[in-house]
């Protein structure tokens, strides 16, 4: 079967983009919100197979996206280590910090495999009734970006508590990172077996890295998991995403086999279709406080980013993930203005 998303992961463009969006299983939906109130938590719905199956499935009944992205969170694997993780409402997640070299020495070297199970039994259920067409994505933390939240304990404007720890204790840090790397690959490896069709890689905090460091910490543990993946699982799809990168985006794609690179929305579209699309299908990257805003504003970004970017194996997407309180009715209009793009 046909699948638009999956076919650019090839390397094929399609005449009408493909389209998703991250967090697009999230607060700005009502049905979304109406299971939050049944289930509680965020880490209570990502470790019950049932309504997580459900909610991933949301966006895809109610606009038809190209891709559904399983819902879950990047911090499940820190939890599966061991360290205590919760998510407090209107403050994001708080874990336990690890900033000690000590025990970052001691940490345990591979997730818990049965607390990982019920997202496993989502991937099942959501693949049982996806339609056809429609691209199943799976995805982690990059080791770097899960790693800020583990030493910091929560985010931070600029992640300077992991970034100060890595420069003071190197070591401890890289082992950190290498557990990290090992539970990342054993995860998706998981995913794919269970029947997602691709996978993403989210380095959210990637372009707090000066470029030595951004070498080290990001593209580096990528470049493992997306060899070890593809070792485990041979032809296995995975998408880059390392928001803030800026001009290091040329050296990701240089250096990490990735099959397509997601552009945040400072991503300069002209850079994007000559340094970054000539080598790797890219995804990107509409601005989410112009979906916020809507109207006019929504079209004429909209417009620029098929103008420089349909041309070539290209998936529509948000430059980071949707917010809360964008209108539904604003999620329509970006989808029905790429949908009828006239340069097709």
């Amino acid at each position: 079967m046909h699948k638009p998303l999956r076919d650019v992961l090839d390397g094929k463009r399609q005449a009408v983009p493909p389209v998703w969006m991250m967090r697009q299983a999230g607060r700005y939906l009502p049905e979304y919100m109406a299971v939050r109130k049944t289930v509680g938590s965020v880490l209570d719905l990502c470790f019950t197979p049932k309504f997580a199956a459900e909610v991933t499935l949301q966006p895809i009944r109610r606009f038809g996206f190209d891709a559904a992205i399983l819902f879950s969170d990047i911090l499940v694997i820190p939890h599966a280590l061991g360290r205590s993780v919760r998510f407090e409402t209107g403050e994001g997640p708080k874990l336990e910090p690890l900033n000690d070299p000590g025990a970052m020495m001691a940490l345990r070297g591979t997730a818990d495999d049965a607390v990982l199970a019920p997202i496993y039994e989502t991937i099942r259920l959501v693949k049982a009734e996806l339609p056809a067409p429609v691209t199943f994505l799976g995805f982690c933390g990059a080791p770097w970006t899960v790693a800020t939240y583990m030493v910091a304990g929560h985010g931070t404007p600029d992640q300077a508590p992991a970034r100060l720890f890595a420069y003071r204790h190197p070591e401890a840090f890289a082992r950190l990172i290498d557990v990290l790397v090992e539970t990342s690959t054993n995860y998706l490896v998981r995913q794919l077996r269970a029947g997602v069709d691709a996978v993403q890689i989210f380095d959210t905090w990637a372009g707090i890295l000066p470029p030595h460091e951004f070498q080290r910490w990001c593209i580096a543990p990528t470049r493992r998991i997306v060899a070890y993946v593809r070792r485990a699982v041979p032809g296995a799809k995975i998408i880059g995403f390392p928001r803030g990168a800026g001009s290091n985006l040329k050296r990701y794609v240089e250096d990490i086999e990735i099959d397509a690179v997601g552009l945040d929305w400072m991503v300069d579209l002209d850079f994007a279709r000559d340094a970054i699309q000539r080598r790797r299908p890219v995804q990107g990257n509409l601005d989410p406080l112009a979906l916020r805003a809507g109207g006019a504003a929504l079209d004429r970004s909209v417009d620029a980013i098929l103008e420089s970017l349909a041309g070539g194996p290209f998936i529509f997407n948000l430059g980071h993930g949707i917010l809360p309180d964008t209108p539904v009715a604003h999620v329509e209009q970006m989808l029905k203005r790429v949908r009828n793009y006239p340069g097709r």
